[in-house]
């Protein structure tokens, strides 16, 4: 999560506009655009993404804390979301959009409450319209805290 100059907001149209789907991730993780505003909210950046894949590190901490002290399940369902739905995103031509239209994750173990954890997400099926893809949040010693699979629509041009 070090190194980039990172900048948080939305990209406008015309920053965007014409670039596919991995071009556009690819231009966010170099800060050549702006990372989304719930990646400093939540304490998570998109770091990486090729063709069918994409990798989220996030950094836990007191902010997602529920009433029990632990780190919330919803800090690990949105890191899978979201690289689930990168990884999709990856695959689509510029002008093309998607929306999750469900995900499911499992909790494995809880999620530390400091350091960095690694989400990655893989894209099982794409069709037209629909698909489908999985994630896995792991701790920075590599060891399984949650997995989870998405369903996603493609939609037509932005």
């Amino acid at each position: 999560m070090a190194g980039v100059e990172r900048s948080y907001g939305l990209a406008s149209r015309e920053q965007f506009e014409g670039l596919s789907g991995i071009e556009l991730l690819q231009a966010m993780i170099r800060g050549e655009l702006p990372a989304p505003p719930i990646s400093k909210a939540l304490g998570m950046l998109l770091v990486e993404a090729e063709p069918g894949r994409a990798v989220f590190e996030g950094r836990p901490g007191p902010h997602l804390f529920n009433p029990l002290g632990s780190v919330h399940g919803g800090f690990a369902l949105t890191l899978i979301d979201s690289a689930a739905g990168c990884a999709v995103h990856t695959e689509l031509d510029a002008g093309i959009g998607y929306t999750t239209v469900e995900t499911k994750a499992n909790m494995v173990r809880p999620v530390p409450s400091e350091g960095i954890v690694r989400c990655e997400g893989r894209v099982l099926s794409r069709g037209r319209q629909i698909a489908t893809a999985e994630a896995y949040l792991r701790s920075a010693d590599g060891k399984l805290l949650a997995h989870g699979t998405s369903t996603l629509i493609i939609l037509g041009k932005r």
